[in-house]
């Protein structure tokens, strides 16, 4: 038998005034807030980012087109495979989560096909498992296969600069930019919220459930270094005078 958790909050309550949910959450205890008034639960020893989705959420917008995106993918089966697009304003250093998508059960030559519709050129992140065969010592490396369906893989897996893979520094970077204002997601992506909320520590280790966008959003941080700007769209767009060139070390 499927299970499936259904999250409601107070915004979905319609017979609710704004004045009056605004009224409901301020009698609550500041720490029982998003407890009782967004139903996200008190797990293990406490969740991974504990920062109010007001912080980062924000609306979607047409992003701007010299804005550098990077793609990056978590690889699944039973668990899903994941993938996020992200879009970095070099300026200000603020990162947006523009696009997640989530599936399972799904051959790379099918998440390759949906992806690919978020623009060929878009290179994407990926965890070093993806150099490993699909079964030990038979077939072909994971990152390999999206590859060959066209899907434009960065020729290394995730890691820093110095070529470090630490999943507790790839999660502290994404704290700190939370907690600085230096990251946001739009508020339309659901799935991704989702796994934000439950994202936890149990015994102080990270729990690797339902944590797949979290994990594609981890691998693409890591990697914004290789983030790139559409050419295409770069050539027809019209930057504000002063605006940086993020192809200048191209041309």
């Amino acid at each position: 038998m499927s299970r499936h958790v259904t999250f409601m909050t107070i915004d979905d309550a319609g017979h609710y005034s704004p004045q009056q949910r605004a009224a409901i959450i301020a009698a609550y205890p500041e720490h029982e807030r998003e407890a009782r008034a967004k139903g996200i639960p008190v797990l293990g020893s406490g969740r991974i980012f504990p920062v109010p989705e007001e912080m980062i959420a924000c609306e979607p917008f047409r992003l701007p087109r010299w804005w550098p995106r990077l793609g990056a993918l978590d690889f699944g089966w039973d668990h899903p495979s994941a993938a996020v697009e992200l879009a970095w304003d070099t300026e200000a250093d603020v990162v947006y989560v523009a696009k997640a998508h989530r599936a399972a059960q799904q051959t790379p030559a099918m998440q390759a096909l949906a992806l690919k519709s978020w623009g060929e050129w878009l290179p994407f992140a990926w965890p070093r498992d993806g150099r490993r065969e699909t079964l030990e010592a038979a077939g072909v490396a994971l990152a390999k296969q999206y590859a060959a369906h066209g899907l434009n893989m960065l020729s290394g897996h995730a890691r820093f600069a110095d070529g470090s893979v630490s999943v507790e520094a790839g999660l502290m970077d994404m704290l700190d930019r939370m907690q600085t204002g230096r990251f946001k997601v739009f508020s339309t992506l659901h799935a991704w919220f989702e796994e934000f909320r439950l994202f936890h520590r149990k015994n102080g280790q990270v729990v690797k459930l339902r944590d797949d966008l979290m994990a594609a959003t981890r691998y693409g941080v890591m990697m914004l270094r290789e983030a790139v700007v559409d050419p295409a769209e770069f050539k027809a767009a019209k930057r504000p005078v002063g605006q940086s060139d993020p192809l200048r070390a191209f041309r």
